[in-house]
């Protein structure tokens, strides 16, 4: 195989991939590093994204430290309210589009908190 014929091999095989991760769907998770509340006295976290935190029920004590997802995992807590649980759903992207967003190149809906 000449050298012309294996390069256009191979960019032809790149755009084929590039255009198949447009269709090819994943989830975006939340990073660990994703900023959340801990809620110490129920357990908890809170996430600080739109109107959870000042309208989550219960209402939280004055027990409270700002942290990062990966901690209240690995302290077993549990989301404070349906919101918190709805604000950390993953994003449904395509295989393209999640990548990017894992890397770095753009932004999460986390990111801004």
């Amino acid at each position: 195989m000449s050298k012309t014929k294996l390069i256009v091999f191979i960019g032809t095989l790149i755009v084929v991939l590039v255009i198949a991760s447009l269709f090819i769907p994943k989830e975006t998770k939340p990073s660990p590093d994703t900023r959340i509340i801990l809620e110490h006295t129920y357990k908890t976290y809170i996430a600080p994204g739109p109107g959870c935190f000042e309208g989550s029920n219960p209402t939280p004590t004055n027990y409270l430290q700002d942290s990062r997802l990966e901690e209240a995992l690995r302290l077993n807590y549990k989301p404070h309210d349906s919101c918190t649980e709805e604000a950390l759903e993953s994003e449904k992207d395509s295989l393209l589009i999640s990548l990017l967003k894992d890397i770095g190149v753009l932004k999460k809906k986390w990111d801004n908190w």
